[in-house]
């Protein structure tokens, strides 16, 4: 099983950093175009982003891991129509001296055993935790 695993440290503190990753406004600031999440252990989460073409897509999943201000475990549903489908977001958070450090790991099969699918969404992971880190950080 292939894995993408990308760290950043971010000037905030941790629960500001969790209510970021387990809200829906905060998802908006970073991320998605709309959000849903129901934050909590079984809860939904639907995460709407434009493709290429400018299309709405639904990233649509559920919560396996809810330990505030420090891991939060997604599963994304196989039969969603977006390219993460059927693979497994983590999150895991720790105080790293005044900042806290955001890592993150993306498993599953499908688009991360492509090289070129897995090579882009490393390319998204990698935007997305720099406008995480700018959200709050400027």
């Amino acid at each position: 099983m292939s894995a993408i695993r990308r760290q950043i440290n971010i000037a905030a503190p941790t629960r500001t950093v969790w209510n970021m990753l387990t809200t829906s406004d905060g998802w908006c600031a970073w991320y998605a175009d709309q959000a849903r999440v129901d934050g909590r252990k079984g809860g939904r989460v639907v995460l709407t982003i434009e493709d290429d073409d400018g299309n709405p897509v639904d990233e649509v999943g559920t919560i396996h891991t809810w330990r505030p201000t420090s891991r939060l475990e997604i599963s994304w549903d196989s039969s969603s129509p977006a390219v993460t489908k059927g693979t497994r977001l983590t999150f895991n958070l720790a105080r790293d001296g005044d900042e806290t450090r955001v890592a993150l790991i993306h498993g599953g099969a499908g688009v991360l055993e492509d090289p070129e699918g897995r090579a882009e969404l490393d390319k998204t992971w990698r935007r997305a935790l720099k406008a995480l880190q700018s959200a709050l950080e400027d």
